[in-house]
């Protein structure tokens, strides 16, 4: 799911560079590309949320060691 998050975003930055290069700035071509750009962000958050939810490791440091 990381990789596949990565790899959206950057396949979207890349379509950014080449509309702005071509000035191919009409809305469907912007919708598409912010689209793919919250599929990205939304399947890096949703790993980082479910590595934080199995991580047991993290809630002994939370619960236990003092500040």
């Amino acid at each position: 799911m990381e990789k596949t998050g990565y790899a959206i975003l950057i396949i979207a930055a890349i379509a950014w560079i080449i509309a702005w290069m071509v000035g191919m700035f009409q809305n469907t071509w912007l919708g598409i590309i912010g689209l793919a750009t919250m599929v990205g962000l939304g399947l890096l958050f949703i790993k980082a949320l479910s590595d934080r939810v199995k991580s047991s490791k993290n809630d002994h440091y939370s619960r236990d060691v003092e500040k």
